[in-house]
């Protein structure tokens, strides 16, 4: 797979945009606040159906991939080709499809170009609401482990790996780290019972109890929607995640909306049904990528035990992983965009120079 390192994005907080407040960089996007007088120029003349006094943002995604809470790269890339593209489209997509099925608006307002959203600002739920319809990953290695209750939900004995559930599983996780919250684990990702954010509510970022039940309701639906989408290819949704946020609804109130990405590689898992009946499904995600890091370190223990994190950390950034394992990425996410969207992806070409173009010549964000 001969692609042109200069296709891959693996850098994105280094535009010049004017923003309101710091760039924000994440794992995979980097995030520009725009300033008030921005914001309301590009609601006007775009045409965007929201409060006019709302904040926008600039997303602009990368390539980089991470798992197990660190960015990887391999001896010549510093990122997936195509990946960023291919999960903004994959977004886009479920965000409409989702936001239909449960009547909840998304932060979504335009993607002039493949690696860049326009977004409306919200305050993010400090949670991420996990609903799981097959036992594998995370919750299969907790459950071999001898585990039974897992954020909330009680698991009888004798499930084989990859059973598929009678109802839908709501498993929720911490967003960030929790400090002296009593009963909240202290540490990233942590698996949490919905009974501890009801009691927490507000350090969570509820604005009272019963937005969880939305949040769930809102994810079901979502659930169902994604499901029904891949059955069209003969694909099974195995577990996937939502983040939402607060934000000033047109009528001025705020409003509970989904935010970050839905229905991605990167927040859920996809399997052939085929393969599934066959008892060996094989990985169509991101855990296609975990799956083979737990296989190439020297010790597994070091991606999977929390109080290793320093550690990994370190192993992540002075290791560089074959070459041929980013190019077996770039070809599932690829062939996923392809599956989903019915139309095939290319590598976008130039991307800084395309991504600048646009923020200069449509949007008019930069000089």
């Amino acid at each position: 797979m001969n692609v042109d390192q200069r296709r891959v994005r693996s850098r994105t907080a280094d535009l010049p945009i004017k923003t309101a407040r710091t760039v924000h960089s994440g794992k995979v996007r980097s995030v520009y606040f725009l300033t008030q007088n921005d914001s309301a120029r590009l609601i006007e003349q775009r045409g965007y159906e929201v409060q006019p006094e709302s904040a926008i943002a600039i997303m602009v995604i990368s390539d980089r991939i991470s798992a197990f809470d660190c960015a990887w790269h391999s001896q010549s890339m510093a990122g997936i080709p195509g990946k960023g593209a291919a999960l903004n489209k994959i977004a886009a997509h479920w965000f409409a499809e989702v936001s239909a099925a449960s009547g909840l608006a998304h932060h979504l307002l335009e993607m002039p170009h493949p690696m860049l959203w326009v977004v409306r600002q919200a305050k993010p739920l400090l949670l991420e609401a996990i609903a799981r319809r097959f036992l594998t990953g995370s919750l299969w290695r907790a459950y071999a482990n001898g585990e039974r209750s897992i954020a909330g939900e009680t698991l009888a004995d004798g499930l084989s790996q990859y059973a598929r559930f009678d109802r839908l599983l709501f498993t929720p996780s911490t967003k960030g780290v929790f400090s002296g919250l009593a009963g909240v684990p202290a540490y990233d990702d942590a698996p949490i019972a919905p009974e501890l954010i009801l009691r927490h509510f507000e350090s969570f970022g509820l604005r009272r109890p019963e937005d969880l039940d939305r949040c769930r309701r809102a994810l079901n639906d979502g659930f169902s929607a994604i499901e029904q989408g891949l059955a069209r290819s003969g694909r099974l949704l195995v577990d996937t995640k939502c983040e939402f946020g607060l934000a000033p609804s047109i009528g001025g109130d705020l409003e509970l909306l989904l935010m970050d990405e839905v229905g991605t590689p990167d927040s859920s898992r996809f399997w052939l049904e085929s393969d599934w009946q066959n008892g060996s499904p094989k990985e169509y995600s991101k855990e296609f990528f975990r799956q083979a890091l737990l296989e190439h370190v020297p010790d597994p223990e070091l991606l999977l035990n929390p109080k290793r994190m320093e550690e990994r950390k370190s192993f992540a950034a002075s290791h560089a992983l074959p070459d041929s394992q980013f190019e077996a990425v770039s070809r599932l996410y690829l062939d996923e965009a392809t599956a989903i969207l019915d139309h095939g992806l290319a590598v976008p070409e130039r991307p800084r120079e395309a991504i600048l173009d646009v923020l200069h010549g449509e949007l008019g964000l930069i000089p």
